[in-house]
């Protein structure tokens, strides 16, 4: 029997959900080998080269990848024209990338990232082969195979970069991690994606989609640079000590809110681009991504600001202790990141790429402007600036996209905000409870138990529908 509009967005929602806490367990493991192993300064180093890698990596793709998507007819033809397009952008923003490494490693003071610079950025070729097969396989909802390649992509990559950080190949290892789970990604890609790209060079679907695609290039760009804005300031404006913590707080709240964020964002974009021609339907199904987004959201990320000392302390050891502070400043902005992918991704559902790129420029200039004003005091200052704009910042995506569904704000905070009182519950608790615990590992052991089973209890005392769906079809179980 064919599955359900519902049942394939409820799968696809646990499916994310196993591909990204699979891939962030494992990044997890592999990264408290590599931070023990290497040092603030090493981390800072491939830090600095980050914004320019993301960068390129929007640029390679310019947007096509969300117009195949949300394209209901795209046939072999707009898949081939992406592709090769795709190729032509990469090599060619590697060729601009490696003559331009030596103004990199000046503006960073820095000349290893020259050298550094041209191996890393081989990442973009290898990458820009199998973009649109990742785009056929979120476009038909595979995101158990999704689940599959990012976990072998984790764990081969992460083995190679501990490999090398062991053998002393110092900030390289970092890079050649990066190139073997891009290496991995493609070869898994290519293995589980029917399509297969052809000789002919037709560009007419690319000029076709261009429209589209140029404000979600934009608009990317936009969002990649604020995302990354502070690791350049830093990077500039201080040590690479300093810029090696933020990157380290970073890394473990990025990988927090980045579990939720590939969890909804794999389903949202195809979901709501499927149901345009039904509002009522497709506000219904906007809600319920709302809810299941606070559900995971806010408990993970209050709770991990709640236990940051005890695990960078057990895990990383005391030399990231001044990691601490700003990894539980970002684990508070980091809370609400999910939402941003929801409405962001409601913006493109519905055509609406010139609000998603107006609303993110905005975003960008403003932030940009606001984190200025405090470089010249500290980088806690920076970070607390950044973090409080980034949450205030979401009522501004709802008021422009929103209306798009008929969805008013009061319904929105409805829906999230008992997420969000019970999760503050919660890490309250459970901190008083264990503030006395003086041994790390028996006050991280304690805050975990404690604060699952509160949250758990809780979701069933208020009978929350949402956790009770979740585990059903995480089980196998029928309604």
């Amino acid at each position: 029997m064919a599955e359900t509009l519902k049942e394939k967005t409820a799968k696809g929602l646990i499916w994310g959900a196993v591909n990204s806490g699979g891939t962030q367990v494992l990044s997890l493991l592999i990264g408290i080998f590599l931070a023990r192993k290497l040092s603030p300064e090493e981390y800072g180093i491939v830090g600095m080269l980050a914004i320019f890698t993301a960068i390129a990596t929007n640029i390679q793709d310019s947007g096509f990848s969300n117009a195949l998507i949300n394209k209901k007819d795209a046939g072999d033809r707009d898949y081939n024209a992406v592709f090769w397009f795709n190729i032509i952008a990469s090599a060619s923003m590697y060729v601009i990338l490696f003559f331009s490494a030596p103004l990199i490693a000046t503006f960073f003071h820095q000349p290893i990232l020259e050298p550094l610079s041209h191996l890393l950025f081989v990442n973009f070729l290898i990458a820009s082969l199998g973009i649109v097969h990742n785009a056929y396989l979120t476009k038909n909802l595979m995101n158990r195979e999704k689940a599959t390649i990012a976990i072998a992509a984790v764990v081969l990559s992460g083995a190679c970069g501990i490999a090398l950080a062991y053998l002393k190949f110092s900030y390289w290892s970092l890079v050649w991690q990066q190139i073997t789970y891009n290496a991995v990604t493609l070869i898994g890609r290519y293995y589980y994606s029917a399509w297969r790209p052809s000789w002919h060079f037709d560009f007419k679907p690319v000029k076709e989609m261009f429209g589209f695609s140029s404000k979600m290039l934009i608009t990317t760009l936009v969002n990649t640079a604020n995302q990354n804005l502070l690791t350049l300031l830093i990077g500039r404006y201080y040590t690479a000590h300093s810029l090696g913590n933020y990157t380290q707080a970073s890394k473990w709240e990025g990988m927090a809110h980045g579990f939720m964020n590939m969890t909804v964002a794999q389903v949202a974009q195809p979901v709501l681009a499927s149901l345009n021609d039904d509002l009522v339907r497709q506000r219904r199904a906007f809600r319920k991504m709302l809810r299941f987004a606070a559900f995971l959201s806010f408990p993970i990320m209050l709770g991990l600001a709640l236990v940051s000392r005890e695990f960078i302390v057990i895990t990383i050891t005391e030399k990231w202790i001044d990691a601490v502070p700003l990894l539980q400043v970002l684990c508070l902005s980091g809370a609400f990141a999910p939402f941003y992918v929801l409405y962001q991704y409601l913006a493109i559902s519905k055509g609406k790429s010139d609000v998603f790129m107006w609303c993110s420029l905005a975003q960008m200039v403003l932030q940009t402007m606001i984190v200025l004003l405090f470089r010249h005091q500290n980088i806690m200052s920076m970070v607390i600036a950044f973090s409080i704009f980034s949450i205030a910042w979401l009522l501004v995506w709802h008021l422009l996209t929103g209306r798009m569904i008929g969805l008013r704000l009061k319904d929105a905070i409805f829906d999230v905000m008992p997420f969000f009182l019970l999760s503050v519950i919660v890490v309250v608790i459970t901190y008083f409870l264990t503030a006395s615990l003086v041994p790390p590992w028996l006050s991280l052991i304690s805050r975990m138990v404690i604060a699952v089973i509160l949250y758990i209890a809780l979701m069933k005392a208020f009978h929350v529908v949402i956790m009770d769906e979740a585990f059903r079809y995480l089980f196998g179980k029928k309604a």
